[in-house]
């Protein structure tokens, strides 16, 4: 099991500023593009597979020969927003995108990297959780981007760890 550590060492969050968050992003969810696929209105993404909770799509930038995302439906800003009764969304999440892996002949469970970037290192500002094989084939330049035990990637094993644990995500990372 990989080290966990607090994110506020990495990133300087206090607990107010922790507290002060909201779910959702400061910017309006009709100009999330993720929202905007999980309810059908992206004519350029196809969906691989879908549930009434949350989507799963190729990462239109893939770093491994098979990189999905899943996405919930509802409009979650970051795993930082996420509390203890959030982790059966996450466990779900990882079940769908282990799912699309499966469809696409993948059965080496071993060789994947399933996990979330972490604030500020995340691109759209909307839960998603990258699922990527095989892991000993993403490419050099997208690599460090996807290095676990790192402030940038928590894996989803370790965040469920620290959300089932009680512990806050907001502000946390696992080095």
């Amino acid at each position: 099991m990989e080290q966990i550590m607090p994110f506020s060492r990495c990133c300087g969050t206090t607990e107010e500023e922790q507290s002060s968050r909201s779910r959702s992003s400061s910017s309006s969810m009709d100009d999330c593009i993720f929202c905007l696929i999980s309810n059908g209105e992206d004519e350029y993404t196809e969906l691989v597979r879908e549930n009434d909770d949350m989507v799963c799509f190729r990462d239109i930038y893939p770093a491994a020969p098979h990189h999905f995302l899943v996405i919930p439906r509802k409009h979650i800003k970051s795993c930082s927003s996420l509390t203890k009764k959030d982790a059966p969304l996450v466990q779900q999440m990882a079940d769908m995108g282990r799912a699309a892996l499966q469809d696409q002949g993948i059965t080496d469970m071993q060789d994947i990297r399933i996990g979330f970037h972490q604030p500020p290192y995340i691109s759209v500002d909307h839960l998603h959780l990258h699922v990527l094989a095989p892991a000993s084939r993403i490419d050099d330049d997208m690599l460090y981007k996807f290095i676990r035990r790192t402030n940038r990637f928590i894996s989803e094993e370790n965040l469920l760890v620290l959300l089932n644990s009680g512990t806050s995500t907001e502000g946390r990372s696992n080095k």
